[in-house]
Parts: structure tokens; C-alpha cells; sequence
């Protein structure tokens, strides 16, 4: 990411750690711009939780800062969080009550207006169900209902703890809808923890992987994709290997012998095709 961007979130060799000695975080440096849709990547217990909870100021960092639009989370605290929806992990409702007085509960507590209430369950698409109670919407209409809480502040940035965990396939697609309509229509940005990059990758603009509490890589979803395809392989196991390497640097393949299979730098689909057609000549020769 270039430094002339405008950061939403950036925090500076940020390190935390639940017992001395042992980091869940070693030195973490976000940096996520403005109008992103950011995945933050890992396994479970890679401190993604813990990094979003010292952002939300939810616990206090080891070492390290955190700025939040450019400010210092102890500057203006009221404002700066003002600005902010945040949903982690499985959203606290009220289950005895109709979606609607689980949001009304909230807008009176942070003095919303009724007008904000309705726009959100329309933006989450929960208008027609809004008086039903809780305990009976699914776990996906809940996970909508959790966004609404959040989105009630008509917030700058939105950051969402695995949104999408226990869903089924129509449950993460009205999701992924939901927060591209949010980014999009609404100029709001986006943090999304998730241990799925088969997921993310539909959705996010820029990604960051953290693994035992280290960033691994930080940067556009472009730029991870040119790392992706140069670090690709094709591996070709045959009984016949050296006459196979033969065919294949006739066709102008660039072919690596290993031990067990011949390896092929993959650049493109069409190129598997034309590995193919080398297999079927191999095949003639037999």
C-alpha cells in the first residue's frame, strides 16, 4: 500500500501478550486505507480477535500504537468510536423481543432516531421481518440483525470478527452482498477477520495474513495474486520422465527435473492445455 493513502486504521509495532513472555502479538503494523475492504487473514489463534479488540480499545495494548482516522485512540475517544460499527464474532440479541426492539433498545441508548432504525433493517433486508421475534430468524437473519446494530451510527468504518462462521452458502453470499453494498453505495470501510481466504478473496480489496501473532504479508489483493501465480507450480509424475522432458522443452516449456516429478513454472490455463496435448503425444509414443 503506498503511503499517500489515507489510513483509516494504523497501528504502529503493536504487541500484546495475555502472559510475560508470550506474545499474541509480535510487532503488527496495519495499515488499512480508506474505502478498502480489508481481510485479516489467519488461523484460529493467530490474534486476530485480540488485534480487533485493542482497536475497539476493548483491551490495552503491550506496546506499540493505534490510530484510528489519523487520530490516537486516547484523542477525542467519544468521537473516533462515533464513527465506528463493530460486530465480533456472534452477535448479542434478545431473542424474547422482534428484531426491531433489539435495534430501538440500542437507538435509544445512543439517542438514534426511529427514520435510522428503519433505514438499517431496509439496508439489511430485514423490513418485512422486523416484527418477528428473534428466536425465530435463522442464524443467518440474526448475523444481518447484528450488522443492523452496528450500522445504526451510519458509521465510517465497520469491523466485523468472522461474520460469515457457521453460515450456509446463502447465509455467507447475503453477507458478502450486504458488505459490497456497504462499500460501494455507502463509502464505508471495511476490516473482516476470517481464517477462509476461498471466501475473503470474492469480497476484499486488500489483505492482511497473520500467523502466531506475526504479519506475514500486507498489501493489495492484486499484489498477493502476482506472489500467488510466481510461487505456482506444475508437478507431472510419469513413467517415462525423461522423454516427456524432452516433448514438453520441444513445445518451449520451462521444465525443472526433481527427484519424482518434472516441475513447470504455471502461468496461465492455457498453458495446462498445452501440457496436456504434450501428454498425448507421450502417450502416442507408447
Amino acid at each position: 500500500m503506498q503511503n499517500t493513502e489515507e489510513l483509516i486504521i494504523e497501528t504502529s509495532h503493536l504487541s500484546f501478550a495475555f502472559s510475560k513472555g508470550q506474545n499474541v502479538l509480535d510487532e503488527v503494523n496495519l495499515k488499512i486505507p480508506k474505502g478498502a475492504i480489508y481481510g485479516f487473514l489467519g488461523p484460529n489463534g493467530a490474534g486476530k480477535t485480540t488485534t480487533i479488540r485493542i482497536l475497539l480499545n476493548l483491551l490495552k495494548p503491550g506496546k506499540g500504537s493505534v490510530k484510528l482516522f489519523g487520530k490516537q485512540i486516547s484523542e477525542e475517544p467519544y468521537k473516533v468510536f462515533s464513527q465506528i460499527g463493530s460486530l465480533i464474532e456472534t452477535p448479542s440479541l434478545y431473542e424474547h423481543l422482534t428484531g426491531l426492539d433489539n435495534l430501538l433498545i440500542t437507538a435509544n441508548i445512543r439517542n438514534i432516531s426511529r427514520n435510522r432504525v428503519m433505514e438499517v433493517l431496509e439496508i439489511v433486508g430485514l423490513c418485512s421481518d422486523g416484527d418477528r421475534h428473534v428466536k425465530k430468524y435463522s442464524l443467518g437473519m440474526k448475523q444481518r440483525l447484528g450488522l443492523a446494530i452496528a450500522l445504526l451510527p451510519s458509521p465510517d468504518l465497520l469491523i466485523l470478527d468472522e461474520p460469515t462462521n457457521g453460515l450456509d452458502p446463502t447465509g455467507i453470499i447475503e453477507i458478502r452482498n450486504l458488505l459490497l453494498m456497504l462499500n460501494k453505495e455507502h463509502g464505508v470501510t471495511i476490516l473482516i477477520s476470517s481464517h477462509l481466504l476461498s471466501e475473503i478473496e470474492k469480497l476484499v480489496s486488500h489483505l492482511g495474513i497473520l500467523n502466531h501473532g506475526k504479519m506475514l504479508f500486507q498489501g493489495s489483493f492484486s499484489a498477493l495474486q502476482k506472489i500467488r501465480e510466481a510461487k505456482s507450480i506444475i508437478e507431472i509424475g510419469t513413467d517415462q520422465n525423461n522423454r516427456a522432458l524432452m516433448l514438453l522443452e520441444e513445445n518451449n516449456h520451462l521444465v525443472n527435473q526433481g527427484k519424482q516429478f518434472l516441475e513447470i513454472k504455471f502461468l496461465d490455463i492455457y498453458q495446462v492445455s498445452a501440457i496436456a496435448i504434450s501428454d498425448v503425444e507421450l502417450s502416442a509414443y507408447q
